[in-house]
């Protein structure tokens, strides 16, 4: 679908996956940080916080600088997806933390007791436990990375940000309103499946409830 000079399709396409690889880089570096954090106090005291701090550093600074870092040309899309991809680990680290914490030391102990070790622990027990909780974090960072993405058009990365960054160039308000709503309706369909997806992987949650 073609409109305001730009192919639409082609600009959601961009915007999601610049969303959606980031969260999901973000999710497999931060299970096993966020595991640390849970088992100890001393690494969830140094890896919560720095994490923390990353989210600090302002998106367009992280955006320029990963070039410097990388050697990569100023318009890739690679610069906006690893700065995503930071961000996201940054809230994803305490998420998976706070996760694992969410399960019953009853139900860990009996576990261990019949023989679990600590990565059939892990992937066996405690993650399928923890994904509520860890829906919950994963929908955060979803939504808050769908709405970072157009910062990359600052830069010249394409997404839906471009049509509003060129629609306040060209004062074209019809053209910053369909990239506002694009963006925003995005998440909320990612938001959903992520929510759907972590329903599906918890029957016994829906079971309790009646659902």
């Amino acid at each position: 679908m073609r409109a305001f000079g730009y192919e639409i399709d082609e600009l959601v396409v961009d915007h999601v996956l610049l969303a959606v690889v980031p969260v999901l880089l973000g999710l497999v570096i931060a299970l096993p940080l966020g595991w640390w954090a849970h088992r100890s106090r001393g690494a969830r005291r140094v890896l919560v916080p720095l994490s923390g701090a990353l989210y600090t550093i302002p998106s367009l600074a992280l955006i320029v600088f990963i070039p410097v870092l990388l050697a990569t040309p100023i318009l890739s899309p690679l610069n906006v997806l690893v700065t995503l991809t930071i961000y996201a680990v940054a809230l994803l680290v305490r998420s998976v933390a706070e996760a694992l914490d969410s399960v019953s030391d009853t139900v860990t102990t009996a576990a261990v007791a019949v023989g679990y070790r600590p990565t059939g622990l892990l992937l066996g027990v405690q993650l399928p436990l923890a994904v509520p909780v860890l829906t919950a974090g994963v929908r955060v960072a979803s939504v808050t990375t769908f709405s970072m993405v157009t910062v990359g058009a600052l830069v010249g990365v394409q997404s839906l940000g471009t049509l509003m960054t060129d629609g306040f160039q060209q004062d074209y308000t019809a053209m910053v309103v369909t990239g506002i709503v694009g963006s925003i309706a995005l998440a909320f369909v990612f938001d959903a499946l992520w929510l759907g997806l972590g329903r599906s992987l918890t029957p016994w949650s829906r079971a309790r409830a009646g659902v």
